[in-house]
């Protein structure tokens, strides 16, 4: 089990090495490796653990019953994914957890942080305080994502969400976690329309882009 990545988590800031044994025995953590496009959780399912990415990646997705997909975020190595169901353990998913790519993840149990006996621990509430502020910032990046939607051209969506990507790494230079059909299904948007406008947004001098790399070019608003 990855200790040393737990430790160094959101979810366990505060925490002493001591509190941290306590606290992961009490949480019965338990790790398993998961191959490229493998399910981890499904829409419709129901959960009692939360996850913590120590190697890979995992993409948070919505799949209707006609096979459309939209991908809703990306989650990186000591980032966390489906606490709010974990605490709320009867209500179904509505979303899939897929590993993006070969990926190990650690599952923690939240039951027992609703314990009586276990409430008024340091480390339990630690934990509890931390919990509110990851799912915090979930909050504001889900509602980041629908600035990248709103607007209504393919370019107007693009420029938003590589405006953010630009602003969050404080570089005109970067590389995004997505490839370009998941580019598509993030932005809602065609992948073959997707291209075609990149490839206008290049030639037009506006980006350089190759693969998953971005630069953004000096005529480029990036906020």
């Amino acid at each position: 089990m990855n200790q040393e990545m737990a430790a160094k988590s959101a979810l366990f800031r505060g925490i002493g090495e001591k509190e941290l044994s306590v606290a992961l025995n009490n949480l019965q953590v338990s790790e398993m490796q998961f191959k490229k496009d493998e399910s981890i959780f499904r829409a419709g399912s129901k959960t009692d653990k939360l996850g913590l990415v120590t190697g890979g990646s995992v993409r948070i997705e919505s799949n209707d019953v006609w096979g459309n997909r939209t991908i809703l975020s990306h989650i990186g190595p000591g980032q966390f994914f489906a606490e709010t169901y974990a605490i709320l353990e009867k209500e179904p998913m509505l979303v899939d957890a897929i590993a993006n790519e070969n990926s190990t993840i650690l599952f923690l149990h939240t039951e027992n942080l609703k314990e009586p006996a276990l409430r008024g621990e340091k480390w339990a509430v630690k934990i509890l305080t931390n919990l509110l502020m990851i799912t915090a910032r979930k909050n504001l990046a889900l509602s980041g994502r629908s600035f990248h939607t709103s607007p209504k051209t393919i370019r107007g969506k693009v420029l938003a969400y590589l405006n953010s990507v630009a602003l969050k790494e404080g570089s005109r230079r970067f590389d995004i976690p997505f490839d370009r059909q998941q580019l598509a299904d993030y932005l809602n948007v065609e992948r073959s329309a997707l291209s075609k406008e990149l490839g206008k947004m290049k030639r037009e001098g506006l980006i350089l882009v190759n693969k998953n790399h971005f630069e953004l070019q000096e005529e480029t608003e990036i906020g």
